[in-house]
């Protein structure tokens, strides 16, 4: 199962959001969400856990607890939607030179 955390303190790292779900079982993944040109994080990330009973208990366990002095906000993730390409909002290709 893929789990989103929101609120996170951007000092909360990769193996931060690891530990704390180890508690509940096996973390495949964690991923804490960066900008890609500061490097910054963004407040969010997700980790992925085999096990679903594992997962729903961390969620319901971790969901409102506090991370690094922050209240965190976890939940199942949502399955990514497409992006659709908007031909009028600009860039490359945008507007036909005909």
């Amino acid at each position: 199962m893929n789990i989103f955390i929101a609120s996170l303190s951007f000092n909360v790292t990769d193996s931060d959001l690891s530990d704390l779900f180890q508690e509940y079982g096996a973390v495949s993944s964690a991923r804490v969400i960066t900008d890609r040109q500061t490097g910054r994080s963004k407040g969010y990330g997700f980790v992925e856990m085999d096990d679903d009973t594992a997962a729903n208990k961390a969620i319901a366990e971790l969901n409102e607890s506090e991370l690094d002095g922050r209240q965190i906000a976890v939940s199942e993730a949502k399955p990514r939607e497409p992006r659709s390409y908007d031909n009028n909002r600009g860039g490359y290709g945008s507007r036909s030179r005909y």
